[in-house]
Parts: C-alpha cells; structure tokens; sequence
C-alpha cells in the first residue's frame, strides 16, 4: 500500500504499476480497497489504482474534512490529477459507482477518463439503497460512541449476514466484509468520520437524480454491470443507466449480489478487459 497527502487529507492506495491501460476502482460505503483484491489479478497487464476512500472503512481518520459524497468525487478526481493518470476507465461498485456517476456526469472533470464501468451501485432514487442503505441511514444519526456500539454486533458472522448488514450485498464474501467493521471499532476517530459519512451521504436524497440527467454528455464507452438478483440495487436502474450513457451497453451477471468484484471477479473482469481493449 502507498499513501498520498490530498486536500482532505492522507489516504491510502494501492498502484500495481506499469505501462498498460489503467483502471481505477472504487469501492463503497463501509468497504475498502481490499473489494477489489480477486480482481486485479485478473487484470494483469493494467495499471490498477486502487484507493481506500474515507466512506467508514478506511484507517486514516480526516476529521474536519468535507466527507460528503460530491466532496469524496472531488477527492478521486484530485487523486487522478496528483498520479497524473490518463486515459483511465473509471470503475465503481456499489457507492462507488454512485461517485464514478458524479464524476462522470460533470465534463469539466472527465478529461482524464476515458471509459466508465458501473458496478450494481445506487442511481436515481435508491438513496438510501434497500434495507441495508436504510439501516445505516438510521444508524448514522446516532452519536459516534452510540455508532460503534451499534458496530460491535457486526463481529459476529450471524449478524453480518442478515439483510440489514451484509446478508444482501454478497454471497461469498463474508470474510472481506468482517475485515471492513475493523475500523470502526478498532481506530480511534473513524467512528466519528463514519457517522459524518453517513449523514452527508444520506442528506440529499436527489443528488444521483440529478447525476443521471448529465450522464447522457459521457460520450465515451462505457458498461453497466448489474447482478441479476440484486435484492438492494434493483436491476431497472442498471437498465436506465446503460439507457442514458451514449455508449453504454448492460452485462447481467448471474449468481451474485451487490458486490460483484466478491461474488464473481472473473467475470467482471473479463468485461472491464473487453472494454479496455
């Protein structure tokens, strides 16, 4: 892991490095960069730039930063500009596919991205997103210490994996996921950085709404990605947004949730694959 100094403050990456297409993923609410780790080997032969954002998994707490969602798009872009990255296919799963949405949606920061890839992510009104979106909207009221007691339940597999927690985003990845409530219980501060997460995230109900009405000006190629049995992403958003992207076309992928790059890495690497090439 590399780690380097932004405007909001220190955040750690992966770069696996060389000369090849570069890919730059982006994982989501209460999740890390380690969403990705059965997919980059997939893509030998990328650059794969993989950050762990400030959404409530990460180790470095920013207190005072802006944590909202178009404050953690700003971030990514920042990032992209520092590593002097181009040409990159921008790929984002879950809320990460809500901020690679914001950005791609705004042309005066697309000039480095040259391909996007949505990952069953939230679109449109699903903000919050299904029962699990719902639960942290709640939770996130609570003050920080109120949270990580809230949290403390999570340690226990039985609980990770009722649809309030984990249960409806993968079937396969429960392990990942007991490494992502780490943070929160075992960092001091990122507790506190969790529940501002939260709250911003949840605040403007309309934000992605608005996000889709200027994906049609991403004229570049790009693919949705959905699970065919989402319980938490309905699979008529993936339709909508493979609609509206000029270029865009939709993958079903069949046995999996929400989170895809645990559930079935090959195959979604396969299509970023087909699209980088």
């Amino acid at each position: 892991m590399a780690v380097i100094e932004l405007s909001a403050g220190t955040i750690d990456y992966q770069d696996t490095g060389g000369d090849g297409p570069v890919v730059l993923l982006l994982h989501g609410l209460l999740m890390d960069g380690s969403l990705w780790d059965a997919v980059v080997p997939e893509l030998a032969g990328h650059r794969c730039v993989v950050p762990t954002l400030p959404l409530g998994a990460h180790r470095r707490p920013l207190p005072g930063a802006d944590l909202s969602l178009p404050a953690v798009a700003r971030l990514v872009t920042e990032l992209v500009e520092r590593l002097d990255l181009r040409d990159v296919t921008l790929v984002g799963n879950d809320t990460g596919g809500a901020i690679a949405q914001l950005i791609a949606a705004d042309p005066t920061r697309t000039e480095r991205f040259s391909g996007l890839v949505l990952v069953s992510c939230e679109a449109f009104d699903n903000l919050p997103p299904g029962l699990t979106g719902r639960t942290l909207a709640v939770t996130g009221k609570l003050p920080p210490a109120a949270f990580k007691a809230f949290m403390q339940q999570m340690r226990l597999k039985p609980m990770r994996r009722l649809p309030l927690a984990f249960g409806w985003l993968t079937k396969r990845g429960d392990a990942t996921t007991a490494r992502w409530i780490r943070p929160v219980l075992d960092v001091p501060g990122i507790a506190a950085d969790t529940v501002r997460v939260l709250r911003a995230a949840f605040a403007d109900r309309d934000l992605l709404v608005r996000a889709a009405a200027g994906l049609p000006a991403f004229d570049r190629p790009a693919v949705v990605v959905w699970a065919a049995g989402d319980r938490v992403m309905p699979p008529e958003h993936g339709r909508r947004l493979a609609g509206l992207l000029p270029q865009g076309h939709l993958v079903e992928v069949p046995d999996s949730y929400t989170l895809i790059p645990l559930d079935q890495p090959a195959l979604l690497a396969k299509v970023v694959r087909e699209l980088t090439a």
